[in-house]
């Protein structure tokens, strides 16, 4: 069931939409070669604290009903999603993708971005640079009236266009009062086809991308999913809420933008 939400719900979405913003650019200052994945979530998860808010992620059960043990996802390189942070330091010619979620008053925040470590390959930092481009793209058609499947088409033929793979088994999804609400808002589609938006829907939007085949797989530990070729994998997400004419981005890159400066990523 698709729950449209009120003015004032969306308010408090805005609420802890804008606390993911900060608290990524609180990783984001902190992110460099040496840094531990397990340092950023600790920043992270007492960041929210200090605000609050509650981590949604820790403690969010798997399939199996095991929780997730930490505030952030943090995957780095050839992992898409869920990897759960660790002592490994980064490296130099890494990049980590940041999925943060918040749960204040009573709504869900959440929101990811794919940071460098230090000096990255060209073609990786194109293959981020194109997965935003993406998110973007398909945030502009996140507007009532229009498909579900409007949104995917766009975020898959920009990608594509460059030769990425775009991974069909993970989507992005509403969101309100529970992290994961319906639709689920695939990646990819045909325009003109799916659910159709209304005024009031919250919906995450959230490319993961593949430098190579769109192939994935995951680890033993229940919840990293990586690329099959192990090729690098972008990942960025909005929450967003679909209006007429136009989507409100409730998170918010901004504060990154601040911490990075003229750094895109």
């Amino acid at each position: 069931m698709i729950f449209l939400k009120t003015e004032e719900e969306t308010a408090l979405l805005r609420e802890a939409n804008q606390l993911v913003g900060r608290t990524l650019a609180e990783v984001a200052k902190l992110i460099k070669p040496g840094v531990t994945t397990a340092y950023l979530s600790q920043v992270a998860e007492e960041f929210i604290r200090d605000n609050g808010a509650t981590p949604t992620f820790k403690g969010f059960p798997n399939q199996d009903g095991s929780p997730f043990p930490a505030a952030l996802c943090t995957s780095v390189n050839d992992m898409v999603i869920h990897g759960i942070p660790n002592d490994e330091p980064l490296k130099d010619g890494d990049i980590v993708s940041v999925d943060c979620g918040t749960y204040l008053n009573g709504y869900c925040g959440d929101s990811a971005y794919t940071f460098c470590v230090g000096e990255v390959a060209p073609d990786v930092r194109q293959l981020l640079k194109v997965t935003k481009e993406a998110l973007y793209k398909g945030i502009g058609n996140a507007v009532a009236g229009r498909r579900l499947g409007d949104i995917g088409s766009a975020v898959q033929s920009h990608c594509e266009g460059y030769g990425y793979g775009v991974v069909r088994e993970f989507v992005g999804h509403g969101i309100g009062r529970e992290m994961h609400e319906d639709p689920a808002v695939p990646n990819y589609g045909r325009r003109g086809t799916g659910t159709l938006l209304k005024k009031g829907m919250c919906i995450a939007i959230e490319p993961m991308i593949t430098m190579g085949k769109r192939n994935i797989a995951m680890k033993e530990d229940g919840w990293g999913i990586v690329t099959v070729d192990h090729k690098p994998a972008a990942h960025f997400e909005h929450t967003v809420a679909v209006l007429a004419g136009k989507a409100e981005i409730l998170s918010s890159f901004d504060y990154i933008d601040e911490v990075l400066g003229k750094r895109e990523f």
